[in-house]
């Protein structure tokens, strides 16, 4: 899922978990859904894990100090929400969020948060096909072991 502030360089998350996903070999559906801001991804990422179809969730964000204190409340609840779908559901949540202190919609900090975004989602990827891995090991360990 993806927050629509700063949706231009938010999106490129998903373009590096996906490159990362070819680059592994791994033939996943790969379902996206905007959220409005980083602030509704615990709710929406926890019902999406409700519905019982999903191996892992993936929430990217970027939440920006605006000369105010909210940002660090935001990032923070953003994160404990996650934490806590995890825990209720059985299903990982990935968090792909930053909270950079000194951004600026301008060029140069346009470019490095636009290429750290791709990196992040390949980081995001490759944690995803580890912990299916792992939940797979963990629900038949005699199966795998004997591979």
């Amino acid at each position: 899922m993806k927050a629509r502030w700063h949706a231009d360089i938010v999106d490129q998350a998903l373009v590096g978990f996906n490159a990362r996903l070819a680059e592994l070999g791994v033939d996943a559906v790969v379902e996206t859904y905007d959220v409005p801001g980083a602030f509704e991804m615990p709710l929406v990422a926890q019902k999406l894990a409700q519905t019982g179809e999903f191996d892992a969730i993936a929430a990217a964000a970027l939440v920006v100090d605006g000369g105010i204190y909210r940002h660090d409340f935001v990032a923070q609840a953003v994160v404990s929400g996650l934490m806590d779908a995890q825990l209720k559901t059985g299903v990982p949540m990935l968090s792909v969020s930053l909270t950079p202190h000194h951004f600026q919609p301008k060029g140069e900090h346009e470019k490095f948060y636009f290429d750290h975004f791709v990196g992040k989602g390949r980081e995001a990827a490759d944690a995803a096909v580890q912990i299916w891995q792992l939940n797979a090991q963990i629900a038949a360990p005699s199966a795998l072991a004997a591979e």
